[in-house]
């Protein structure tokens, strides 16, 4: 057995990301594998300051060659895998979905991170999680657009419903596995900051731009690291009972997964 878990992470380098993979260090003593498109200078940081524990691979997880090489190679490493948290994702492209500034050419490539690239990571850690002495888990990092229908966003809400709805068809599948689809809320990060600043240009009505305006002004953002830790420990004690399911992290299901 492990001596410890190893967790690997898509979108480690910035935002709600890097706050789950200072959680898994630091409060659950985790090795984790932390795929990003670029390793900024706080991800390089921590990975000087935790030696061996973490694993920072610069990978375009839309790359499904190099994204099965980097799960690969830490697996490799770590001679295990316990858990996995899919956070990778975008919101491009913004508009209305009949307009013709949007291409499909645009909603193909945000399909490719934020929906085909799930599934190229579950072929490749799915294998080796059903092995897991800690129990395998895959937590899904969704949103509530994924039941909503906020104007503008089509491909998010269509990508994030995909998710879902891939998080409940591989439950069944795979009942060895836990799986897990999280609301993490509206998080302080830089993709609430690109919604403020670009969603009037793109369309978003007042009415529902406002909910994202008004939530930064009054301090309302959810703290990354509030909803990090939830997410850093669905991804090593989630139960098999909520396996499949949609949860939002300030729910009943999640409470003892916050933070104290």
């Amino acid at each position: 057995m492990a001596a410890k878990p190893t967790v690997l992470l898509t979108g480690a380098s910035k935002g709600l990301g890097f706050a789950i993979a200072k959680i898994l260090l630091g409060t659950f003593n985790a090795n984790v594998i932390a795929l990003s498109r670029t390793r900024g200078p706080d991800l390089q940081a921590l990975a000087d300051a935790h030696g061996d524990a973490l694993m920072a691979v610069e990978c375009d997880v839309a790359d499904e060659a190099a994204l099965r090489a980097a799960v690969a190679r830490g697996i490799d490493k770590y001679k295990a895998l316990d858990g996995v948290i899919l956070n990778a994702g975008v919101i491009e492209p913004l508009g209305p979905i009949a307009s013709e500034d949007t291409t499909l050419d645009q909603w193909r490539k945000h399909f490719d991170v934020n929906v085909f690239s799930l599934v190229a990571a579950l072929k490749a850690t799915v294998p080796t999680l059903r092995k897991s002495t800690f129990g395998g888990r895959v937590v899904f990092v969704s949103s509530g657009a994924a039941t909503g229908y906020m104007p503008t966003w089509g491909a998010y809400n269509a990508g994030k419903a995909a998710l879902n709805s891939l998080c409940r068809t591989i439950a069944r599948e795979e009942p060895d596995v836990t799986f897990v689809s999280l609301r993490p809320g509206m998080v302080n990060t830089a993709m609430q900051e690109q919604i403020r600043n670009r969603g009037g240009e793109a369309g978003m009505p007042p009415e529902f731009l406002g909910v994202f305006t008004g939530a930064y002004e009054t301090g309302k953002l959810v703290d990354p690291y509030d909803a990090g830790h939830v997410v850093a420990a669905l991804a090593l004690r989630a139960p098999q009972s909520i396996s499949g399911d949609f949860v939002d992290w300030s729910g009943d299901a999640c409470k003892e997964f916050r933070r104290q």
